[in-house]
């Protein structure tokens, strides 16, 4: 029968083929800004490759397959015994593998390497944001086996390799490995002084058995894990082999893997320990200290991975936007329309910009980066994430019903939204965490506020925010009932002090008017109507030019 009827009209084309780096402007500035001239051609002819291939079909497709086929637990092979394998699907491994061949667990040891694998970070897992677990606890274990030399010289040239290679064999075989972590237990959570696992020390020099479980193991199928447990010297971390340096699988029960929200290709288990050899990382009784560093970086990548979301999504918005028509006119053309993209443009670039300063920190590394860091991380880990949900489902909104349909992607990118809030301390602990800094390290909010201070005089709603900021820093009465109020406002000054000093006049106008001068409503589309919103919209068209 003739199909008279369906004439395809005002359907939009597929987002793809595009370089996703150089169609970001927020990104590919922020990485010309924090990256030495003799450095940045290399980084940027790395980005752009890794760009291309992010906006590719190819990735798009391994990405979809990734998350249709989600991994499957298989605790024994055919004879009854226990493997504690996870099967994951094909593309998976794709694209771990092209992640980690572009240098996306290696920042540690190159030149510009934090801002390098962040803007990398930020290109890739918008292609597919489960595969970035393994990646961020991969890259982030260095600095805590850096603290025992001995791990450090054994492992780190593997956790940095660009070769990655699946399947469980002794370390020693492999020419890159995959690392997790396991701290969360049924009874503490976020708690972990309340951790119940046990490790009881062995003849061997900083080897130890350990008995317990973890309620949250991320990444089970990786080659190592730190953990936490009970040594008699107090709360201790570990280095847990899933395969032992004879080649004998270690003692690793994974009791289950966990039915998540999103996240669907990323496993994350339920283990056991009963009798697991590890060996130690650091003093003992020293545990939270030692992983302390490792749970830095990861928190940066959930700003870093948020961000990534905002763009992807904010991208597709606008891109819809940008082809499809009604009411006699294409939707960016709309008033109305084009204050939702700029509002959404403006949440996405402020994210952008303030995790590429956290990475150039890290890469900056004085004392005074330092602690700006010890602030500057849980205020952006709290805010960026929290950003991420509403913003993920303001621009599903502007697909209308067809982004409420899987094939279009929106769907699955909503799902993975709330995940960097939860992870390594949802939004109390962050806020919290700012309160210890402020308590404890008197030097971290000094370098927090020259920091801000450094865009002064520029714009008079920041500047009243600022000041305001302060008259609220000097009073710590009810301190912790009003953490993320507080919390809140030191992201947003921050951000939008970094929006006045390098993005273009259009975005920091719009941002210090809604978000410092509260020239705003309590929902996507409401910013002031005399600002220049087309160029705002128009900026963050994902078209490179």
């Amino acid at each position: 029968m003739a199909a008279t009827t369906h004439t395809v009209t005002n359907q939009v084309p597929p987002l793809v083929g595009y370089d996703v780096y150089t169609a970001d402007r927020a990104l590919s500035e922020a990485v010309e800004r924090h990256i030495e001239p003799g450095v940045l051609p290399g980084a940027q002819e790395e980005l752009g490759a890794l760009g291309r291939a992010a906006g590719s079909a190819q990735a798009q497709e391994w990405g979809a397959q990734a998350n249709e086929h989600p991994p499957v637990l298989r605790t024994h092979d055919r004879y009854g015994n226990r493997i504690d394998e996870v099967e994951f699907h094909p593309s998976w491994h794709r694209l771990l593998g092209h992640a980690v061949a572009a240098g996306l667990t290696d920042a540690w040891g190159r030149p510009a390497g934090h801002v390098r694998r962040a803007a990398g970070f930020l290109v890739w897992t918008q292609a597919e944001a489960g595969h970035g677990c393994p990646l961020s606890m991969t890259h982030a274990a260095v600095p805590a086996l850096r603290t025992d030399p001995v791990l450090a010289a054994e492992w780190e040239p593997k956790l940095t390799s660009y070769v990655y290679e699946e399947g469980l064999r002794p370390a020693p075989e492999k020419a890159g490995v995959l690392f997790g972590m396991g701290m969360t237990e049924k009874q503490g959570g976020t708690d972990v002084r309340s951790n119940t696992t046990r490790a009881e020390p062995l003849s061997g020099e900083g080897e130890y058995l350990l008995t317990g479980h973890k309620w949250f193991c991320s990444a089970p199928m990786s080659d190592g894990f730190l953990v936490l447990a009970q040594a008699p010297g107090g709360l201790t971390c570990f280095l847990v082999p899933r395969v032992l340096p004879e080649g004998t699988r270690n003692v690793f029960a994974i009791q289950r893997l966990k039915d998540k929200l999103g996240n669907k290709s990323n496993a994350s288990g339920e283990v056991e320990f009963d009798g697991t050899w590890a060996r130690r990382v650091g003093e003992e009784g020293r545990g939270v200290r030692t992983i302390i560093e490792m749970v830095a970086a990861t928190r940066l990548d959930c700003v870093v991975g948020s961000a990534a979301l905002m763009r992807q999504a904010v991208a597709q918005a606008i891109h819809h936007a940008t082809y499809r028509s009604a009411f006699g006119g294409l939707l960016t053309d709309k008033p109305l329309m084009r204050n939702v993209l700029a509002d959404l443009a403006l949440e996405s670039e402020a994210a952008t910009v303030l995790a590429m300063r956290l990475a150039s920190a890290y890469d900056t590394d004085t004392e005074e980066e330092r602690a700006f860091l010890r602030i500057a991380v849980p205020a952006a880990k709290y805010w960026v994430t929290k950003r991420c949900t509403p913003v993920v489902g303001e621009a599903l909104e502007c697909l209308g019903g067809n982004g409420y349909v899987e094939e279009s992607g929106m769907p699955r990118l909503l799902r993975e939204a709330p995940l960097n809030s939860i992870w390594e301390g949802s939004g109390n602990v962050q806020a919290l965490d700012v309160l210890r800094a402020l308590q404890r390290e008197p030097q971290a909010l000094d370098a927090f506020l020259r920091e801000v201070g450094k865009a002064r005089g520029a714009d008079h709603r920041l500047d009243a925010a600022i000041k305001d900021l302060l008259t609220e820093l000097a009073d710590l009465e009810g301190i912790e009932a009003r953490a993320r109020r507080l919390v809140e406002r030191m992201a947003l000054v921050l951000q939008g002090s970094l929006l006045v000093r390098w993005a273009p006049p259009e975005v920091s106008d719009a941002f210090c008017a809604s978000r410092l001068g509260r020239d705003w409503g309590t929902a996507f589309g409401t910013l002031p109507h005399s600002l220049d919103l087309a160029s705002v919209v128009a900026r963050a068209r994902p078209v490179a030019e």
